[in-house]
This record gives C-alpha cells, structure tokens and sequence, in this order.
C-alpha cells in the first residue's frame, strides 16, 4: 500500500498544527484515563522523563514495553508530570496497520499521532521499517511493542520479534533502549468485557502500576564478529532477507545478532515483570 498518507506525518503539514491539535486532545484523553478514572503509580519515572527530555543531541530513544492492552499507547504516558500533550517531546509508535489504519480518515488521525503502520507478517524489512530507521537516524524517540500483540494474561515476556533489534542494529547511532513494564490497563480495556468484545469506553476505579527499567547496554562493535562466529557454527536456512546490509553482515549472522539482542531484551523485561510483581505485593 506504499507509505500510508506518510505526508500527513511530516512536521511541517499544515504548519504542524493538526499534529499539535491531535497529540493534546490524545494526551488530555490520557491523562483522564490514567489519573481522573483510574490511579496510575510509575516507579522510575525520572529515567524516562530525562530521557524523554535531555538525552544527548542526535542520540535516538527506544522503548520497549509489553502490550496489554488497545489502550496501552497513549494511555501510558498519560501518567502525572509526563509531557504527555507536547507534540515535539511526543514519541513515535509502530502501530498495526489492519487496526489503526483501516480507512483513509484513522490513517490520517494516526499519522498525525506519530503513528508508523506496520503489517502484522510483513517481516523485518517491510517498507515501513525504513520509515522507523529514518525516525531513529533523525533522532527521535520511537516506541515499540515487540512482543508483537496484545496479551492480557498473567503470564512471563513472551519470544520477541525481531523488528525492534533490527532497527537497533541498522540505525546510524545505537539508541537508547529503555524498558518498561505496566500492569493495570488489561482491567481498564479487557478484550472479553461483554459478549467477548471490548467495552465501548475505558473502564474506571482501576489501578495501573508502570516500572521503568534502566537503559539495557548493546556493544555492537563486539557483538556483531560474535554473531559472525555464530553463524559459522549454525545451519540456518535462507529465508530472503536482503543480501545487501549496511550493517556489513550475511544474513546468518543478521539473524544471529537480531536473536541475542532480542534475547536479551527479554530477559531484562522479565526481570523488570517479576520485579513490578514483588514491589506491588
């Protein structure tokens, strides 16, 4: 389908005061869900916020969080002293494209909420995912989901994909990569509230609890001979990645790295789960 409406992302459309009049009306809806409605506690907060705000020039941001819900973005940076309405701070979010842009009329509101669409299947390389990298490159603060969809059970991080670790390797400058846990908002958005649907409007009198973790340190320069080595010692069959990888790599040892790295983001968001679970006992 090309680049959905990508013109409608740009800055500088209409003087950027669409993007202004969304990003604070989506932010108001936020903030409304996360402190008026609803109780939300965030342990951390400062990390992200200073990130948010004065990370050093040029340095892109990730964040990576679990999905529990529809509701998970924006209403997650809805909590108090976030900038929340603040259209230049605001990030940018991968967002499934068979959801958020399914008529000309959502994809222009999302794209003007700093949403790139993504195609649940695409793989890594989908044309959108250079939309990303360029975001990173330019950079900005992108969020993602990389477990890929929502999943309202108790449960440990499931397998990550590989998309974000993708867009870690391939950006120009390594980003900052900050997880975040949230439990609560599968109460205030369930998938299975009435005749297995969602309600119609979020769900109040519930309470949400966000941990920020500490940047996770990637050492590309040494991880990436590793991954090479890796790769030697593996029989991965081709699945048609691009030959051709600014990072320098086959597609073996691409998918090596991409493997570690989302290992161990995984890892440090399972740590930072079970850390959230004890902390809320």
């Amino acid at each position: 389908m090309g680049r959905t409406m990508e013109w409608a992302a740009r800055a500088n459309h209409m003087g950027g005061i669409p993007r202004k009049m969304v990003i604070a009306a989506v932010g108001a809806f936020a903030k409304a869900v996360a402190n008026v409605l609803n109780t939300t506690s965030v342990h951390n907060a400062d990390t992200l916020l200073h990130l948010v705000r004065s990370r050093p020039p040029g340095v892109p941001l990730i964040t990576v969080s679990n999905h529990m819900s529809t509701l998970d973005d924006p209403v997650m940076w809805g909590f108090r002293g976030f900038p929340t309405m603040d259209a230049k701070l605001a990030r940018w979010v991968l967002a499934a494209e068979d959801i958020c842009f399914k008529n000309s009329i959502l994809s222009y509101f999302f794209r003007l909420g700093k949403c790139i669409p993504i195609t649940r299947g695409g793989g890594i390389y989908q044309e959108h995912m250079n939309e990303a990298l360029e975001r990173l490159s330019d950079g900005a603060w992108l969020h993602t989901f990389p477990e890929g969809k929502v999943s309202q059970e108790d449960a440990p991080i499931r397998r990550l994909k590989w998309g974000t670790a993708s867009l870690i390797v391939r950006a120009p400058v390594t980003p900052i990569v900050l997880p975040i846990i949230h439990h609560g908002l599968e109460e205030v958005m369930p998938e299975n509230f009435l005749f297995g649907k969602r309600p119609p409007i979020p769900l109040f009198n519930k309470r949400v609890n966000i941990v920020v973790g500490e940047p996770i340190e990637f050492d590309l320069p040494n991880w990436r001979p590793m991954a090479i080595s890796t790769s030697r010692d593996s029989s991965l069959s081709s699945i048609g990645w691009p030959s051709t990888s600014p990072c320098g790599l086959d597609e073996a040892a691409r998918r090596c790295l991409y493997s570690s790295i989302s290992d161990k983001i995984q890892t440090v968001m399972e740590s930072l789960r079970k850390f959230g679970k004890s902390v809320l006992k």
